[in-house]
C-alpha cells in the first residue's frame, strides 16, 4: 500500500487526507461558467433550427458519456479481478458516474427533441425491411433509452456499494447536498469485516452483470447513435470500436487525475510512481488495442471491398473529411504508441500528459467523423465553428462540475479496503452470513 518511504499510512492518516480542503470553489465556478455559456450556445442554435448546434450536441454527448461508463466499468474490473493496487486510486474513477444521470437527462432531449436534425434516417425512406423495421421511430426510442437506463441504474448501484463501505466507517464529512445519501447509507451498517465480505459479494455479482450490459448495450448504443448516421452501413466491429474509444479516453484523463489528485490530497504515501506506471502501461496497451481494432474493421472492409461497406471510409478518406481522419490516427495510435513505449514517459507527467491529451482531443474528432459527414454529404469544407467549439465547452462544464461535486461529497479512496486489519480476507471469499470460507468451486 506504501508509495515509497516503506510508510504504511494509518485510518486516521488516510481519513485526514481525503477530509482536507474541499476543491476551490473558483474552479467550480469556472465549470459552472463554462456550462451555461456553453449551453446557451447550443439552447439559441437549436432555438433557430439549425442542424449542426444538434450534431455538435451529440458528438460531445458520446464523447463525455462512453468514457464515464467505462469508468464505472473500470473499476467493477478490480473487483472481478479483485485487483488490490488499485485501492488508493480507483475512487478517481468511480466519480465519473455522477456525470450517468445527467446523460441519461441529456439523451432524453435528443430522443424527443433532436433525432430530427441529427438522424438522417428520420426523414429517409429505408428499403431494407429489416432495417426500417430496427430504426422505426418507436423501437429505437424505447430501445435507446431501456438500454441507456439499465448501464446507469446498475453503474450508480455498483458505485454505491462501492461508497457506502467508506461512508460507514468515516467520520461524517462531505458536501451538505450529499448528507442525506451518506446517512442512508449509514442506515444498517454493521460490523465491519461482516460489512466488507458482504460488500465484496455483492460487488462480485454486480460486477459480472454490469460487464455484460457494458459491452452488449453499449455495443447496441453505438449502432442506434453512431452508425445509424449512415443507415445503409453495417460493421460487426463497429460497437467495439466506438466503445472502446470511450475507455482509453478515460485511461488517458486517469493518468492526469491521479497526479493532480495526489498533488491536492499531499497523498505521496500511498500514490506513486507505481501507480503513475500501472496506469501509463494501461494507457499504452488500449491505444494499442484501440489501433488493432479500428484497422482491422479497415483491413477486412478493404479487402472485401463491397458496395454497402466501402463507402462509409471512402466519404472520410476524401476531401474535406480526409485531414481529419488521417489526423485521428496519428494522434490516437501512432503518437502515443510510440511514445508511451518506454517507462520514463509514463511517469513523467509533461510527456503523458502530451500523449494523454493527444488520444483524448483525437477521438473527439474520431466522434465528430462518425456524425458530421453523413450529415454534410455536400460540405467542400469542414463545418466547424461557434456551435461545436461553445457545445464542447458546455459539456466540459457540466461535467466537471459534476465530477467535482462527487468528489467533495464521498470519501475520495477506498479508506476500509486499505486499512482494515480484514482486507486481505476478501481474496478468499467467505459466506458473507456465516463468514465461513466458501468451498473453493463457488
Amino acid at each position: 500500500m506504501s508509495a515509497h518511504h516503506g510508510h504504511t499510512p494509518s485510518r486516521d492518516e488516510i481519513v485526514r487526507m481525503i477530509q482536507g480542503a474541499p476543491i476551490p470553489a473558483r474552479l467550480k465556478t469556472i465549470a459552472i461558467v463554462l456550462a451555461v455559456v456553453g449551453f446557451g450556445t447550443f439552447i439559441a442554435g437549436a432555438a433557430m433550427g439549425e442542424d449542426r448546434a444538434w450534431q455538435a450536441f451529440h458528438v460531445n454527448w458520446l464523447f463525455f458519456t462512453i468514457p464515464a461508463s467505462a469508468a464505472v466499468m473500470f473499476s467493477a474490473v478490480q473487483r472481478i479481478t479483485t485487483a488490490r493496487w488499485s485501492r488508493s486510486v480507483i475512487r478517481l474513477m468511480e466519480g465519473w458516474v455522477a456525470w450517468l444521470p445527467i446523460a441519461f437527462v441529456l439523451l432524453l432531449v435528443t430522443v424527443f427533441f433532436g433525432k430530427g436534425h441529427i438522424f438522417p434516417w428520420t426523414h429517409e425512406h429505408i428499403a431494407v425491411p429489416e432495417k426500417a423495421l430496427w430504426l422505426s421511430p418507436g423501437f429505437w426510442t424505447a430501445r435507446v433509452i431501456a438500454v441507456f437506463a439499465i448501464i446507469t441504474a446498475l453503474s450508480i448501484w455498483y458505485i454505491r456499494t462501492s461508497v457506502r463501505l467508506d461512508v460507514g466507517l468515516v467520520p461524517e464529512w462531505g458536501a451538505s447536498w450529499a448528507k442525506g445519501i451518506r446517512d442512508g447509507m449509514r442506515a444498517g451498517f454493521g460490523e465491519e469485516r461482516r460489512e466488507i465480505h458482504s460488500t465484496h459479494s455483492l460487488q462480485g455479482k454486480l460486477a459480472v452483470y454490469l460487464a455484460l450490459v457494458f459491452g452488449f448495450g453499449w455495443s447496441m448504443l453505438a449502432w442506434d447513435l453512431s452508425m445509424s448516421m449512415d443507415f445503409h452501413f453495417q460493421s460487426t466491429m463497429y460497437g467495439w470500436q466506438v466503445f472502446m474509444g470511450g475507455w482509453l479516453v478515460n485511461l488517458m484523463v486517469f493518468s492526469l487525475l491521479i497526479r493532480g489528485w495526489r498533488n491536492f490530497m499531499r497523498a505521496g504515501d500511498v500514490i506513486g510512481e507505481s501507480h503513475f506506471h500501472d496506469v501509463g502501461k494501461l494507457c499504452f496497451a488500449f491505444t494499442a488495442f484501440w489501433g488493432y481494432l479500428t484497422f482491422s474493421q479497415y483491413l477486412v472492409i478493404w479487402y472485401g471491398n463491397m458496395g454497402e461497406e466501402t463507402h462509409y471510409l471512402r466519404l472520410r478518406m476524401t476531401a474535406p473529411w480526409v485531414k481529419m481522419a488521417v489526423s485521428v490516427a496519428l494522434m490516437v495510435f501512432a503518437a502515443p504508441f510510440f511514445g508511451l513505449m518506454g517507462k520514463f514517459p509514463k511517469l513523467f507527467t509533461p510527456t503523458m500528459a502530451l500523449f494523454a491529451f493527444s488520444s483524448m482531443l483525437g477521438i473527439w474528432m474520431h466522434r465528430y467523423l462518425e456524425i458530421y459527414p453523413n450529415a454534410h454529404l455536400d460540405a467542400t469544407t469542414i463545418p466547424f465553428g461557434l456551435y461545436e467549439v461553445g457545445t464542447t465547452l458546455g459539456f466540459l462544464g457540466l461535467w466537471g462540475w459534476s465530477y467535482m461535486q462527487f468528489m467533495d461529497a464521498f470519501p475520495r479512496m477506498r479508506v476500509v479496503l486499505m486499512t482494515s486489519k480484514h482486507r486481505d480476507e476478501v481474496q478468499v471469499p467467505v459466506d458473507p452470513r456465516t463468514m465461513e470460507p466458501l468451498p473453493a468451486h463457488e
